[in-house]
């Protein structure tokens, strides 16, 4: 077992010796001061394990030193110390943050049973510490991908609300798009970042589940409740609850939902016992909403409730920017992961990516890297690597252009919106025509050229830089 060291701040010299000479033969490493102001100095440069801390030292109270330890030492675990035992300054010490409270003389037994504990709770205290750090590190807003200005606006929304009391947030866009990163980047940037991030989707567990999962039971409520539990809203409180696929959420259970969201209160199946909490929700569907309250299956006062802060995650097609810098993250990563030392793309797979339509968005640009990952040879990924699906075309983004006249064909007895010439084309060529021509109409704005073809303005510029090349 490594050294574990405790601070004792009294200014009593006797009693500080005497402590120290216990300390040691219980196997920690004490180190002795006589005043807050020192006890300040040492715990700055390196925090203890334990701190004894007297009630009162000289002029001043150690009580006042406690507010530090909730902000400042969080992990390091307060023993008080006092001659003048009362229930009101051990409640107070409690209250303020001590781990506990000792009656001078001090038992040596224990003190030691009391030490152990408080050690252990400081060792898991780190841990939970260190956990937070590395999660709020790994799903803060800068570890996000975002060189399109599609992206950028939206971790630019997502951080005012992070830092604002908003309580209710409404992630939209398509499968794959990052929605629950951006959550996470939501609560680890806030105020909350300290209390639980908790997550539940809405489409994976049925109806009685659901409910139960969310509000908790007592025991009886049903037939498997065997004991009181908790549930996500209450597990959350101080903290945030992801609502992944709210859209799929039963009718029933959205009154509920709403009630939690007006009052901060529900009650746990089986009990009429009030519980009030202080969570943020952050709801997230890839569905339409409106469309979904116009059919009866989604409240339209849950939809207006849930709808304070809307944030539109664009899918990958209007944030081309973005794709090669996600593939180079996910190309890192899989190199560590595999063991691999690829170096990057070669041209013919970059364009194969920046041209390709992605339907499930980040998700299948993760899943296409790492399957060639897998099973390319040499240090560069190239087009055959990646497999990638051409079937797929994806829809306007834009408003529709009116549709041209059909034209029969020769042989055929159905309608093409375009008609080939018998000697073929230049598709490249025809492409470069029709930007420029777009851009000539929209008299050199992007945004309505790109509306005038139906694709984005992030895809429109990536053309014309191609073309520039």
């Amino acid at each position: 077992m490594s050294e574990r060291h405790v601070l004792i701040v009294d200014d009593d010299p006797a009693l500080r010796l005497g402590l120290a000479e216990t300390l040691r033969g219980l196997g920690y490493k004490p180190h002795e001061v006589s005043c807050v102001s020192e006890a300040r100095a040492i715990l700055d440069r390196s925090p203890p394990h334990a701190v004894l801390l007297d009630l009162q030292i000289g002029a001043e109270s150690g009580l006042d030193l406690l507010p530090d330890f909730a902000n400042a030492w969080q992990e390091t675990p307060v023993l008080m110390m006092t001659a003048h035992s009362s229930i009101e300054t051990a409640v107070e010490a409690m209250r303020r943050g001590a781990h506990t409270y000792l009656q001078k003389p001090l038992n040596h037994e224990e003190l030691k049973l009391v030490l152990e504990r408080a050690c252990e709770t400081g060792k898991l205290r780190t841990r939970a510490e260190d956990r937070r750090r590395r999660r709020s590190e790994q799903f803060r807003f800068a570890s996000i991908v975002a060189h399109s200005d599609a992206m950028k606006r939206v971790l630019d929304q997502a951080g005012r609300v992070a830092e604002s009391p908003a309580s209710t947030v409404l992630l939209l866009g398509e499968s794959g798009t990052g929605k629950g990163l951006v959550a996470r980047a939501i609560h680890y940037a806030s105020q909350r970042a300290a209390a639980p991030f908790l997550t539940v989707t809405c489409s994976a567990i049925p109806e009685p589940l659901l409910e139960a999962e969310l509000l908790g039971h007592e025991k009886g409520a049903f037939t498997d409740a065997k004991e009181r539990r908790r549930g996500v809203f209450e597990a959350a409180d101080g903290g945030s609850v992801f609502l992944d696929e709210i859209g799929d959420m039963p009718l029933a259970l959205q009154a509920k939902l709403l009630g939690v969201l007006e009052d901060r209160s529900f009650s746990r199946i089986g009990s009429t016992e009030t519980v009030r909490v202080d969570v943020r929700i952050i709801a997230a569907t890839h569905r339409d909403l409106a469309h979904l309250v116009e059919k009866a299956r989604f409240r339209e006062d849950l939809l207006y409730r849930l709808r304070v802060v809307p944030i539109i995650i664009p899918p990958v097609r209007e944030r081309i920017a973005d794709i090669l810098p996600l593939t180079e993250r996910f190309i890192r990563h899989f190199n560590s992961e595999f063991g691999r030392e690829v170096e990057g793309l070669a041209p013919d797979a970059q364009r194969a990516l920046m041209e390709h339509a992605w339907p499930g968005n980040v998700r299948e640009l993760r899943n296409v890297i790492e399957r060639a990952m897998l099973f390319a040879h040499g240090n560069q990924l190239r087009t055959e690597d990646l497999l990638l699906d051409d079937g797929y075309r994806p829809r306007m983004t834009g408003p529709a252009a009116p549709a041209p006249r059909p034209v029969e064909t020769a042989g055929n007895n159905h309608a093409e919106p375009y008609s080939l010439p018998a000697g073929g084309v230049r598709l490249d060529e025809l492409e470069k025509s029709l930007i420029l021509q777009a851009m000539d109409r929209a008299g050199g704005n992007k945004s309505r050229a790109a509306r005038i073809l139906g694709i984005s303005r992030d895809q429109i510029r990536y053309r014309l830089d191609k073309m520039k090349k």
